[in-house]
């Protein structure tokens, strides 16, 4: 089984291509997609929507696993432009015939390390751990990925 983890961002989407089989979860590709901020927002969303559809086009994954909106409500216009990198997100899955499956962050946290409320660090030696890398991830944004497409394959039943 192959899935799509999507840590979702204006600036830079995170996603982690992983594929399953015979127990053994293996990295197939990771990077971030970035957009820059001096451009119109249907540029940015457009290249977020290109690479992605990139991705989901070569790897032909059955599942994406998209991190769930979280906001403060004391930064709504955050949760709106999120909203349109989800959106992008959400139809370049559709259009590649992938299923788009939730996590929250709270909840990857908690699948990985027994706790929901881990630290980055703890993520990373997580996933550094689960995936038998010899570095952990660099990017923060590749490594929410790497955990979100680890739960993902673990709620499709995958034995890891």
């Amino acid at each position: 089984m192959i899935v799509l983890g999507v840590d979702p961002g204006l600036a830079a989407t995170g996603y982690a291509v992983l594929e399953a089989a015979n127990g053994r979860m293996q990295v197939r590709e990771s990077g971030c997609a970035r957009s820059r901020s001096r451009h119109p927002m249907e540029a940015r969303v457009r290249t977020i929507y290109d690479e992605l559809a990139a991705v989901l086009a070569r790897w032909q994954p059955e599942v994406t696993v998209l991190e769930g909106l979280y906001s403060d409500y004391g930064f709504p216009r955050t949760a709106i432009l999120m909203g349109h990198v989800r959106g992008v997100i959400c139809l370049a899955a559709g259009q590649a015939g992938a299923r788009v499956m939730e996590v929250s962050p709270a909840e990857a946290k908690q699948a990985l390390t027994g706790s929901g409320r881990a630290s980055k660090e703890q993520i990373r030696r997580a996933v550094a751990r689960m995936l038998a890398l010899d570095e952990p991830p660099a990017s923060d944004h590749v490594c929410d990925a790497l955990a979100l497409a680890i739960v993902g394959l673990a709620r499709e039943g995958v034995s890891l």
